[in-house]
């Protein structure tokens, strides 16, 4: 039997902007992946702690910056990082609440941003939902 290792390619991310405006504003229009790869679709990550324990009650930056440390976490137990992100969609209770914070995401893949009713957790306000290749 050939081991994964053994059949790994090489993996390319190639940028599709068919327009200029998307790259001017940070994230491209969508990300073409070429190659062998691993792909790692993520749940959607939340406030929560360790223990499940949802935090930071009403507070959008202090959520989204946890969310974020929580998809860092996921993507690290996969052998990833962020750089191997080709899709993330960000879903939230309150978006203009978000715009201001919406930077701590750093440079993004190919993203949606929804505003929603409410999240699965009362109290939650932002959600990460991603898809990594590697």
């Amino acid at each position: 039997m050939i081991s994964r290792e053994a059949v790994r390619m090489t993996v390319t991310r190639t940028a599709i902007n068919p327009w200029t405006w998307s790259a001017e504003l940070g994230f491209d229009q969508a990300v073409l992946v070429s190659g062998q790869t691993r792909t790692l679709y993520c749940s959607g990550q939340t406030s929560m702690t360790a223990d499940g324990r949802p935090e930071h009650d009403g507070d959008i930056a202090a959520q989204l910056a946890l969310s974020l440390a929580n998809l860092d976490a996921v993507l690290a137990a996969a052998g990833m990082t962020r750089e191997n992100l080709v899709r993330l969609n960000v879903y939230t209770t309150d978006v203009d609440a978000l715009f201001p914070h919406y930077a701590t995401l750093g440079t993004l893949p190919a993203t949606t941003l929804l505003g929603v009713t409410r999240l699965a957790i009362p109290g939650q306000l932002v959600e990460l939902e991603a898809t990594a290749v590697q």
